[in-house]
């Protein structure tokens, strides 16, 4: 087992990122392949793994919003499709036998357990994934904001933040501008000052009040996660976390 440089971590996924090149949906082989990484991690020593799962690949709130439906109705929406991409990646990782669980900010106890903090540090102790689900439970606040605050309940030691079509944070869009700065190292002050597209600013004012660390990575490239986990070089640091030399 290699040493692992944090003991409990959230992993914020987009929902774009299981949706492959399709870009909507949920693309199973995508999904069994995050589940792999994430089992990879577990067999990290000590390493207690929550998840954040977005809703992009199924819908978004904004863009309901955006076409002239109610907010609240389009954010609620939302929140149902990170339940069902939720319990995907649940379904993905008991098949390769990591004991999973999902809860969820909105009471469906058919399908999952509610929000409870308690019960998921427990969980967490006893090795479980927990798959926290449909956001924060209101509206007006996107799943950044869910990891951030999740991970500050839970004492998380970092966000890892796997994000797709990019490997870290950038001064400018590098698909528009060939001489984009990617920045190795970034306080939370200059993510909010230069707007720069980590989090919304909600989500990185509350890692800047609780100072939980975000790493900013490619989820395209296997393995990825698990370097991150591990602390290595890799991505974009906001918040002072310090990579392995």
């Amino acid at each position: 087992m290699q040493a692992a440089k944090y003991k409990r971590v959230v992993l914020k996924l987009s929902g774009e990122a299981l949706a492959g090149n399709v870009g909507y949906g949920i693309d199973p082989e995508i999904v069994d392949a995050i589940a792999c990484e994430i089992k990879e991690i577990k067999n990290v020593a000590g390493l207690q793994i929550a998840v954040v799962v977005g809703g992009g690949n199924i819908w978004r709130g904004l863009s309901g919003s955006a076409k002239g439906m109610d907010r609240a109705t389009a954010d609620y929406m939302g929140m149902l499709a990170t339940v069902m991409n939720s319990l995907a990646l649940q379904d993905a990782l008991e098949t390769c036998d990591v004991d999973t669980r999902v809860q969820t900010a909105i009471e469906m106890r058919q399908v999952a357990e509610p929000y409870i903090r308690r019960r998921a540090i427990r969980h967490l102790e006893k090795g479980r994934v927990v798959i926290f689900a449909s956001g924060t439970g209101n509206p007006y606040f996107s799943t950044d904001t869910t990891a951030a605050l999740r991970a500050a309940e839970i004492e998380a030691d970092v966000i890892l933040m796997a994000k797709k079509n990019t490997d870290g944070v950038y001064d400018s869009d590098p698909r528009y501008n060939p001489d984009a700065k990617k920045f190795a190292e970034l306080q939370y002050i200059e993510v909010l000052q230069r707007g720069l597209g980590v989090m919304d600013s909600t989500a990185t004012s509350l890692c800047m009040d609780n100072k939980i660390p975000i790493i900013v990575f490619s989820i395209d490239e296997p393995g990825n996660i698990l370097k991150a986990a591990l602390g290595q070089n890799i991505g974009t640091v906001v918040g002072g976390a310090k990579h392995d030399s």
